[in-house]
């Protein structure tokens, strides 16, 4: 199970991003990429409600034990409609809320956090949402080389 120590790791390599990194694959700037990393974390704080959908039901959880299976997410995944950043927000702002959100997730009681469903992937473990959550934040700092 990845463990908080993990996750300091992740910050130490965001707050090595500057407004001037640049991506290796994808689209997103870098501050559109720390804005989006945020939108999960909207979800196991409880400040995103949405509902599984139809494909959810369908799909979920063998999309979730694909993403689980794998050491790390391919490169060029679609992107949820509902996680796409089409402005361009500020750099500093954008990492702050970022860092925030990874302690605030921390903080959740793993019992709570076992306890909500995610959107997509259906019911999860306290450990599925902290490796989600993990491999989620390396993919998108190794898209920016960090």
């Amino acid at each position: 199970m990845r463990s908080a120590a993990d996750f300091e790791v992740i910050c130490k390599r965001i707050n090595s991003l500057s407004p001037a990194s640049g991506r290796l694959w994808g689209k997103m700037s870098v501050s559109q990429m720390l804005a989006h990393c945020q939108r999960p974390f909207a979800v196991a704080l409880g400040l995103d409600n949405s509902k599984r959908g139809l494909v959810s039901y369908l799909f979920g959880s063998m999309a979730k034990r694909s993403f689980m299976g794998t050491n790390e997410f391919k490169k060029n995944l679609p992107t949820a409609p509902g996680f796409k950043i089409t402005h361009e927000p500020g750099f500093e702002e954008e990492r702050s809320k970022l860092l925030e959100d990874i302690h605030q997730f921390l903080a959740i009681d793993k019992s709570v956090l076992a306890a909500k469903v995610h959107p997509f992937f259906g019911p999860m473990t306290d450990n599925e949402w902290y490796e989600l959550m993990y491999k989620h934040l390396d993919h998108h700092l190794k898209q920016f080389g960090v």
